[in-house]
Parts: C-alpha cells; sequence; structure tokens
C-alpha cells in the first residue's frame, strides 16, 4: 500500500485537511501539491509527506512535481474547479494512472444540475478526462459525488443554524437528501484508490446518511427542548435569486450565487439529491450512519 504514491491538490482546504490525514494514516505516502506562496506551511510534518511548491495554471510546473505518483486527488477550490486543466495535462504526462477531480457534492450526471453554473464546470472536466483516457487508455479518473457535507454545513449553518434555532426550510423541510461527513469523504477516496478497476471512468456516489431539515431539527428540539423559528422557501425562488446575482456582472457576489446554485441541486427532489437508488457506499466502505449516530452529530453541534 505505501508503494502507492498518493498526490493531493488544495491540501489545506476544508476537505482537503480529512482527506490528508486519511491518507497519511494509512500509510500512503502522500505529496502535497501547494501553490507557490501557499499556506503549506501549516501542514505538519510527516515522514510520509513531501511538499511540492508548483504553478497551477503550468504543466510544465507540475509534470516533474508528478513524476512517480500513481494516484492525484484533486481538492482545489470550487471557483478554481474550471482551472483543473494544467493538472490533468500533467498527470497525463507524468504517467498518474487515477485522477480524482474536485467533483465532491451534486449529482453531476443529473441532466437539470449540468446545466447549473456551480456544476457546468465539473462536467465539462468530466469530458475533459474521458477524453484523455479515451487517447491514453492507460489514465483513468473517479469522480465522487457525495450530496452536502453534512458536519460542515451544519457547522456553517447551511442546513440548519443550529446555535441560534433558526432555519430556512427549502421546499417545506421534508426532501430527503444525501449528505456525507467530510471524514466518510475521505474513506470515499480511500475507497476508490484501493478499487481502481471498479471505478474507473465514472462518477460513484456515496453518503453517510440521507436526510430531512426537518427530521435535524427534530433531533434538536428532543435534546435541549428549544423552540424553532423556520421560515420556507422554495428552491424555485433560490434560483431565480441565483441567476440575478449573476447578472450583475462584475458586481456580483459569486460566492452567493453558487450557493444558491448547490441549495437549489440539494433540495430538489428533481436534482437528484437523493443518492440511494445508485450507492458505492458499499464497494468503497463508506458505512451509513443510524440514527443514534445522526443525533449524536445533531446534538454535539448544538
Amino acid at each position: 500500500m505505501a508503494s502507492v504514491q498518493i498526490a493531493l491538490a488544495g491540501a489545506t482546504g476544508n476537505l482537503g485537511r480529512p482527506i490528508l490525514e486519511a491518507l497519511l494514516g494509512t500509510g500512503y505516502n502522500v505529496t502535497v501539491l501547494s501553490r507557490i506562496g501557499g499556506n503549506s506551511s501549516k501542514l505538519k510534518p510527516h515522514p510520509s509527506l513531501v511538499i511540492k511548491e508548483v504553478d497551477f495554471s503550468s504543466v510544465q510546473s507540475l509534470t516533474p512535481a508528478l513524476r512517480g505518483v500513481h494516484v492525484v486527488i484533486s481538492c482545489l477550490a470550487t471557483l478554481a474547479i474550471g482551472s483543473q486543466n494544467p493538472l490533468i495535462d500533467a498527470s497525463v504526462e507524468a504517467g498518474v494512472k487515477r485522477f480524482i477531480p474536485a467533483e465532491f457534492g451534486m449529482d453531476s450526471q443529473n441532466p437539470l444540475s449540468v446545466q447549473l453554473p456551480v456544476c457546468a464546470p465539473k462536467a465539462a472536466t468530466q469530458k475533459y478526462l474521458l477524453d484523455k483516457s479515451t487517447s491514453n487508455p492507460e489514465f483513468t479518473f473517479t469522480g465522487i459525488a457525495n450530496g452536502l457535507f453534512l458536519d460542515w454545513c451544519l457547522e456553517n449553518k447551511i442546513i440548519l443554524d443550529l446555535t441560534h434555532h433558526t432555519a430556512t426550510l427549502y421546499n417545506g423541510g421534508d426532501v430527503p437528501f444525501s449528505a456525507t461527513t467530510l471524514a466518510d469523504v475521505a474513506k470515499g477516496v480511500l475507497g476508490v484508490i484501493q478499487h481502481q478497476a471498479e471505478t474507473a471512468n465514472r462518477i460513484v456516489y456515496i453518503h453517510s446518511a440521507v436526510v430531512t431539515q426537518n427530521r435535524l431539527i427534530q433531533y434538536a428540539e428532543k435534546k435541549d427542548g428549544k423552540a424553532w423559528q423556520t421560515a420556507v422557501k422554495s428552491t424555485d425562488e433560490v434560483k431565480q435569486e441565483s441567476f440575478a446575482e449573476l447578472a450583475k456582472g462584475a458586481q456580483a457576489d459569486i460566492d452567493a450565487a453558487m450557493l444558491g446554485f448547490c441549495i437549489l441541486a440539494s433540495w430538489s427532489p428533481e436534482y437528484g439529491c437523493d443518492f440511494s437508488a445508485h450507492l458505492d457506499n458499499e464497494l468503497l466502505g463508506v458505512r451509513q450512519m443510524d440514527e443514534a449516530e445522526l443525533r449524536a452529530l445533531v446534538e454535539r453541534l448544538l
């Protein structure tokens, strides 16, 4: 296992950190690709960790850093996901066998999701990867769809605001949606590395649980008995607001618009927000949380 060399881009981000921890904890040798002048100095030294500073826009800069690497994992920030092509080109050039792109979210195979500005770059990256794999059969890819980051989105008041006991209930709050803890996303990545034949050139689906907003609120109410203030909002309204924000051009709050599109895809059944029918949990070693574990997660974050 230790003989498999891994390269990780975006190791200091919200998802990159738990993935790096899981890789090192499993015994892999990891090369962290860090932006020149980036914040990789924050990473704790580890005998199996090497940090290489690169220019992510330059194939010439990236290729030497990837020599001898078998698997590349991209955790580049959401607004940078359109710029993975140089990293992909360098991976092909260096002889990398598997590329895991910065997918990690909604169902990008859903025909409605693909039309969203937040998802279109992911679909374009998948097409680019498939083209590269077709012309270089030794090079393959796996995208990971995990829905919302369950713990991170609760902590950052996206699913509910557990601190202030308030929530915007999208489409009423009873829409079942897939969500995955950061630690389980990292397990899914390990599963892909360990099952490359079964995961080649496709999207895999994982979740820690399929939940509803109202069910999570019930767990909170049973724990502390406090009343909740809720407002109901339709995802159609969120969609209109997000496109209106983008239409502002240079003045647009891009982050807010992209979050709106994520909300739309996460709480609209027609966008495929419940992955239950096509899960790869068993293959990838990701165990679904039971009700007691879900309840404990909510109580811990209250």
